[in-house]
């Protein structure tokens, strides 16, 4: 069960509010933020840094806005990495204190910390991570400080006898808040959404590389 109340977390409206841009029917065209081009339905996409709204672009809008110093929006990275050799021990796991075994985590610079996010039937949720947890999480796994800042994120799935870690543009762990936020019935989730997360992993596995 993914619960509805936090521990030392608070909502994120405005992210929220971005990825219903990936639940709307194939039937809606999505059109460039910056320029209003028409798109393909693979498309890259910018992460507005002082809000955390994610925007669609194209490809030539995407390239102004590549790297570190580019200004107001960043580009989110389109790579999916497999990470099967990442060293996660259930201590290491439980020291990061999150209450349920979802959850993303990004470098973020307005903050200068790592953030992580899980998703619950309200959206995503920020929770607190001790920073002592995490540099020893990335000392075992020097992997974890490559991440590009506020754009790339490590997903983690643990539910169950899942051990899934994923490099990824923060696009899709966005992606997985909104099937989650959709599909959710009751308090359980229902079968539906619990096919939808299988699937969403699933596609990963397909896409990713190692």
């Amino acid at each position: 069960m993914i619960p509805d109340n936090t521990r030392n977390a608070g909502p994120a409206p405005t992210a929220l509010a971005s990825i219903q841009r990936f639940l709307r029917p194939k039937a809606v065209r999505e059109h460039c933020a910056l320029c209003h081009v028409a798109l393909a339905d693979e498309h890259p996409h910018l992460v507005e840094l002082a809000t955390h709204r994610l925007a669609c672009a194209c490809d030539g809008c995407a390239l102004l806005f590549d790297g570190p110093n580019a200004g107001r929006y960043r580009r989110i990275p389109r790579r999916i990495r497999a990470l099967p050799d990442l060293r996660m021990s259930d201590e290491a796991w439980d020291a990061l204190q999150l209450p349920i075994n979802l959850a993303f985590f990004v470098q973020s610079t307005p903050a200068e910390r790592v953030v992580a996010l899980y998703p619950s039937p309200a959206g995503a949720t920020e929770s607190l991570v001790a920073a002592s947890a995490w540099d020893a999480l990335a000392n075992e796994n020097p992997v974890l400080r490559d991440f590009e800042p506020d754009v790339e994120g490590l997903l983690v799935n643990r539910i169950g006898d899942s051990r899934d870690y994923y490099r990824v543009g923060i696009d899709e762990c966005y992606k997985l808040v909104g099937l989650i936020r959709t599909h959710w019935r009751g308090l359980s989730g229902g079968a539906m959404v619990w096919g939808e997360i299988a699937g969403f992993f699933e596609g990963l596995r397909e896409r990713a590389h190692a």
